[in-house]
């Protein structure tokens, strides 16, 4: 799944070539990319539409346009997008959407197995719209540890699965939780309310550090996800333990394991991720001994 390094490499490459541009003609293959919404109504809506900016929150692409209006482009599992000259796609199967902008250039949406969302929003929906699904930008200066200790606060839940929730943090997947808890040496079911200060302190400058790698690298390429230019990213190259079951970790040499954690395949290092039973001790105790969420919030 494209997470946040994925986004933003296509934010900036796209950046160019759209601003400023006006959507000539809007083509829109798949009903379920704009569902509940007729495909040929949100196409008529966005035909003449000009692109003010290209912002991004977590893993949502935000083409913001001068009336106001923004498209919110969420790319799921296996979405991207292409750019091209003007009659120089490749046939493609898996393409959704094609917008023709006014330079006569064309921005292709492809995805294979269909999970991607197109959502157009009016100026007065898309505060209120982001705000219910997404925490903090983790590369802002405004996320620090004292933020992400009040996001972890009593939760039972595992490190891993804390961190996959869009409302704990912005942006971050499978890919970079597992990259950035091998970063701060924890153990991806560590409980999540069971972190010291000084451990989310380390926490959040991982999370920093491993979102800032992809980036620099331009994403990381397993399966579908490629650049607006078709190339690859090179972040799986660089990989510290995700993938890498069964070879040896780069700082003790420990075999990497893989688990379940959060639902989701983990990679993790037994030998510099260790989970001892007083930490499973500690929040459990932590947990007793404070009301429980929906009792705090009952309370407000």
């Amino acid at each position: 799944m494209p997470e946040l390094p994925e986004v933003e490499t296509i934010r900036l490459a796209l950046e160019p070539h759209v601003v400023g541009r006006r959507f000539e003609q809007v083509d829109i293959n798949d009903p379920r990319l704009v569902r509940p919404y007729e495909p040929i109504a949100v196409a008529a809506e966005l035909e003449g539409e000009r692109v003010a900016a290209l912002d991004r929150r977590g893993k949502y692409l935000i083409v913001r346009f001068e009336s106001g209006r923004v498209l919110l482009i969420h790319l799921r599992m296996t979405g991207s997008l292409r750019h091209a000259a003007g009659g120089t796609l490749a046939d493609d199967p898996h393409r959704r959407a094609v917008v023709k902008l006014d330079d006569g250039s064309d921005v292709a949406y492809r995805d294979v197995r269909r999970f991607g969302t197109w959502h157009l929003l009016e100026p007065e929906e898309v505060d209120s719209y982001l705000q219910r699904r997404l925490g903090g930008e983790p590369l802002e200066r405004a996320f620090t540890a004292k933020r992400l200790a009040e996001r972890l606060e009593g939760r039972r839940a595992p490190i891993k699965a804390a961190l996959l929730d869009q409302r704990t943090v912005a942006g971050l997947g499978n890919i970079y939780v597992d990259e950035a808890l091998w970063r701060a040496q924890l153990h991806p079911l560590r409980p999540a309310g069971s972190l010291a200060a000084d451990e989310i302190a380390v926490l959040t400058k991982a999370i920093r550090e491993a979102l800032r790698a992809g980036i620099a690298r331009q994403g990381a390429s397993l399966r579908d996800y490629s650049k607006p230019d078709g190339r690859r990213g090179r972040m799986q190259e660089r990989f510290k333990v995700y993938g890498r079951e069964g070879e040896p970790c780069l700082r003790c040499g420990t075999p990497i394991d893989k688990i379940r954690a959060g639902g989701r395949g983990t990679w993790y290092c037994p030998g510099c991720q260790r989970l001892y039973a007083p930490q499973l001790r500690q929040a459990a105790s932590r947990s007793a001994s404070r009301p429980s969420r929906s009792s705090r919030q009952s309370s407000v």
